[in-house]
This record gives structure tokens, sequence and C-alpha cells, in this order.
């Protein structure tokens, strides 16, 4: 399952702060009617789900600082779409765990 990072960039604020922004990100990411799951993190917001869907909500929060009073908006993604079986968040994080503990062990 593809897997994109974005990260949106309100620009010509009246403030510094950006809490306000990335909870709309977030009510729209909630509202989404696409089968997405996603997952807010300090710096990004990684979501999950079919490459159309991805594109569709993509273009949605690119345009949510726009209607909260932005005068530019620097959007930036990273898409992780493998082919050759499947995966997810859940997975990926699950696979990096295994090889931490496997390098623990003394048996190794």
């Amino acid at each position: 399952m593809p897997i994109v990072e974005i990260t949106v960039v309100p620009i010509g604020t009246s403030t510094t702060s950006l809490s306000g922004y990335v909870a709309d990100l977030v009510k729209e990411l909630e509202q989404a009617p696409e089968q997405i799951h996603y997952e807010l993190t300090a710096m990004s917001t990684i979501i999950e789900g079919s490459l159309t869907d991805l594109f569709a909500v993509i273009r949605r929060l690119h345009e949510v600082p726009f209607q909260s009073g932005a005068a530019r908006v620097s959007t930036s993604i990273k898409i992780d779409d493998r082919r050759d079986k499947a995966g997810s968040m859940a997975q990926k994080m699950n696979s990096v765990a295994e090889k931490l503990q496997n390098s623990n062990d003394p048996a190794n």
C-alpha cells in the first residue's frame, strides 16, 4: 500500500505559530471520505491508502491553509509505493523493531 509523507507549510501568516493550521489539516483528514489511515508527527503527517485516494487527499490538504487566510503554501510530499509485496506503516515499524531486537539478541 502506498505511503505518503506530507508537510504543508503556510507562508504569509500573521503569526509564527502553525498549530491552528495543523489542527485544520487534521480536521480535513478526519473527514476524508477516502479509505486512508494517517499518523500525525511533530514535523509531518504520514498517510497510507490507494495512490488515487492519496492524491485526492494531498490536493485538499494543500488548499486548507489558503482557506484559513495563508497568502502562500509550500507543500512537500514523499511517496513510498512498494509493489513487490504488501506493506503498511505498521509493517515498516514492526520490521525495524524486529531487526533491533535481533541485533540485541546474544544468540545472533
